[in-house]
C-alpha cells in the first residue's frame, strides 16, 4: 500500500500564477526579484566581447545587431529540463505577464509568436489604428531563425536554444533564450545556465531613438527580464523535486 504522498519542501514551490494586470504589475515589474540577472560589465570593450561570442554561438550577424543586454541566472535543474520549460511558452505560462503581453502561438507553434498588449488582436474601438502613432498591435512578432533542441556532439556545454528574428512595434531585432551546462571555471556552480539576450534595433545600425526612451525602455525590459528568468529558475526546480520526491516515494 502507497504511503500518503509528502509534501514539497517549503523553500521549494512553483510559481504563484497570476490572474490580473495588477498581478503581472506586482510579479514582473513592482517585485524585487530574488536574484538579479543582469550581468554587468567592467567596460564597454568587456560588453562587446561577452556579446560577440553570445552572438556567433547562436549564428547571430554581428555587424548588423548589437545586444542591448543579457540576463542570466543559475538553475538546480538539468539542461534538457530548463530547455523544456523554454519550448511550453505560451499564453498559460506561470513565467510570463500574460495579462499585459499575452503570448498567442500561431498555429499552436513555438516557431512562430506574436505577442499581445492585454490580450488585444484588434484596438478596442473602431476609429483607432493606433496609439498615438504607435502601432502596437501585436507589440511583436517571433519568428524562429533556429531552435537547436539538441547540442552537437562536439559541444562542451550541451547548450540548447531558441533563437528569433522580431518584427512589429516593440523594437526587439533579435530574441534568444539559451541554456546550457554551468562552467565552473566561470564560478558557475548550478546544475544550468539560463541566458536570455536581446537586441534593440536602435541599440545596432539600424535605428536611432531618443536616448531618455533608450533608458527608460531599458530599465523596465531589465526588471521584467529578471523577474521572468527566476520564474522558470523556481518552476524548474520545483519540478526537479517533485519527480525526486514522487521517485522516493514509490521506490519505497
Amino acid at each position: 500500500m502507497l504511503k500518503n504522498k509528502p509534501s514539497l519542501a517549503e523553500t521549494v514551490k512553483p510559481p504563484s500564477k497570476s490572474n490580473s494586470l495588477f498581478s503581472d504589475a506586482w510579479y514582473f515589474l513592482l517585485k524585487k526579484p530574488k536574484t538579479e540577472t543582469l550581468i554587468e560589465f567592467e567596460s564597454e570593450e568587456k560588453r562587446d566581447e561577452y556579446n560577440q561570442r553570445v552572438m556567433q554561438r547562436v549564428g547571430i550577424d554581428v555587424d548588423r545587431n548589437s545586444i542591448l543586454n543579457i540576463h542570466k541566472i543559475g538553475v538546480e535543474a538539468p539542461v534538457n529540463y530548463v530547455f523544456n520549460e523554454l519550448l511550453n511558452w505560451n499564453g498559460d505560462s506561470t513565467c510570463w505577464p500574460n495579462h499585459v503581453a499575452k503570448v498567442e502561438r500561431i498555429d499552436e507553434k513555438i516557431e512562430s509568436i506574436r505577442i499581445l498588449p492585454f490580450g488585444w488582436s484588434k484596438y478596442p474601438f473602431k476609429f483607432m489604428k493606433s496609439f498615438f502613432g504607435l502601432h502596437l498591435i501585436p507589440l511583436f512578432y517571433l519568428n524562429a531563425i533556429r531552435i537547436k533542441r539538441v547540442p552537437d556532439s562536439f559541444d562542451f556545454d550541451n547548450a540548447r536554444y531558441i533563437l528569433y528574428k522580431s518584427s512589429g512595434g516593440y523594437p526587439i531585432g533579435i530574441f534568444t533564450m539559451y541554456v546550457r551546462s554551468s562552467i565552473p571555471e566561470l564560478g558557475e556552480t548550478e546544475h544550468s545556465q539560463l541566458i536570455f539576450a536581446v537586441s534593440f534595433n536602435f541599440y545596432g545600425k539600424e535605428k536611432q531613438a531618443n536616448k531618455l526612451v533608450n533608458i527608460m525602455w531599458e530599465s523596465l525590459h531589465n526588471r521584467v527580464t529578471s523577474n521572468v528568468l527566476n520564474r522558470v529558475k523556481q518552476l524548474s526546480e520545483w519540478r526537479i523535486e517533485k519527480i525526486q520526491n514522487d521517485f522516493d516515494l514509490y521506490s519505497t
